[in-house]
């Protein structure tokens, strides 16, 4: 006889519990209670937010800095965490690490509550991430694009007031002759019209140098990502570092100054094209290796060195041929090998990004 697909829900297991001896049903009954009384608890079950769950787990810690832990507060302490993400510091979290348990010590916290403390932690501690809604949501900071269109590009978007308008590079390159930092810094303390912080006090200073990159960069076309090649090339110019794809690009001042009328941005970036001999404009792009997208909130160091020393400068950020880089002048007149050390800071990442060049001038 064919038998039907089991479909036992409390009732049927209540006749089941029914047909059994006593001393089995008493003990079957029990059972079936406890796994009903589970299963309600657990449907009634109620995601704590982030700062419920610090102020009754974390706070005993994190509020004193007991053994170590990072007050919360604390800036500098918790910015070298967040670099980090929040995938792996939920992960030493869940673990435990150094003198912290597993879970906090506290095993009825989820996962989700565990991403939620971390991130509320953060945000006292002069971050900006958005709270989880759910398991393994990621936390972002404000995109660089939200923080345009909902702020900067109140004035920015139509050059209200003398602001530089967003993609009018030409406009934006006279301002960016001293440094992307100097341009921060004015935006941080304010300048002419705009108010300190473009008018909204909780921006980071991350977040306002992202928006300067976006707006500055806007509308350049991004790198495709390159065609798939049984035997590519090597290209000594050319490495792939902590997921960052760096280029080096080398050209005499002297052909720059000869190919770029006066007033053109080639001519014009970085203070001017310097006279003189053996100057070289020596210039840095990045690209994400797995997107295949222009990096264009980096900090970048170039040390140029030969067997006699060498000088090191902050690249500036510009724009060049449609593309978004980095670049400065350096002088290198001996005819013999040069070694290009760049130090790349990108944001998220942590630590610093290095990738060395050999060079040798012509």
């Amino acid at each position: 006889m064919k038998t039907s697909a089991n479909r036992e829900g409390p009732s049927s297991l209540s006749s089941i519990a029914n047909g059994l001896a006593p001393p089995l049903a008493n003990l079957f009954a029990f059972l079936l209670a406890i796994a009903l009384a589970s299963t309600a608890a657990n449907a009634q079950r109620r995601e704590r937010m982030g700062k419920e769950i610090v102020d009754t787990v974390c706070a005993s810690c994190h509020v004193t800095g007991a053994s170590g832990a990072p007050k919360i507060g604390d800036e500098n302490a918790w910015r070298k965490r967040a670099e980090q993400g929040l995938a792996l510091l939920s992960d030493h979290a869940l673990k435990g690490i150094r003198n912290m348990p597993a879970h906090g010590g506290s095993p009825g916290v989820s996962d989700i509550e565990i991403e939620r403390a971390i991130v509320y932690m953060v945000n006292q501690s002069g971050g900006h991430w958005i709270e989880p809604i759910g398991g393994g949501t990621p936390a972002v900071v404000r995109t660089s694009e939200q923080i345009v269109q909902n702020q900067c590009g109140k004035c920015h978007q139509t050059g209200l007031g003398g602001a530089p308008k967003i993609g009018e590079r030409a406009e934006w390159i006279p301002r960016l002759k001293k440094g992307l930092d100097t341009l921060v810094a004015s935006a941080i303390h304010g300048h002419g019209q705009m108010p300190a912080r473009g008018g909204l006090p909780d921006l980071s200073d991350q977040e306002i140098r992202g928006s300067i990159v976006y707006m500055f960069s806007y509308g350049v076309a991004q790198i495709p990502a390159p065609a798939p090649s049984l035997a590519p090339a090597v290209d000594p110019y050319h490495k792939t570092i902590a997921g960052t794809e760096v280029y080096l690009g080398i050209v005499p001042a002297d052909a720059i100054r000869a190919t770029k009328p006066k007033g053109t941005p080639e001519a014009v970036m970085h203070g001017g094209v310097p006279s003189g001999r053996g100057y070289y404009h020596v210039n840095i792009s990045l690209v994400d290796s797995k997107s295949k997208v222009l990096v264009t909130e980096a900090e970048v160091k170039v040390r140029v060195a030969d067997a006699l020393g060498g000088e090191t400068k902050s690249l500036d950020l510009m724009s060049a041929s449609n593309t978004i880089s980095y670049g400065n002048y350096f002088r290198m007149v001996a005819r013999h090998p040069y070694t290009i050390t760049a130090e790349i800071r990108r944001p998220g990442t942590p630590g610093t990004i290095e990738a060395k060049f050999d060079y040798k001038t012509p």
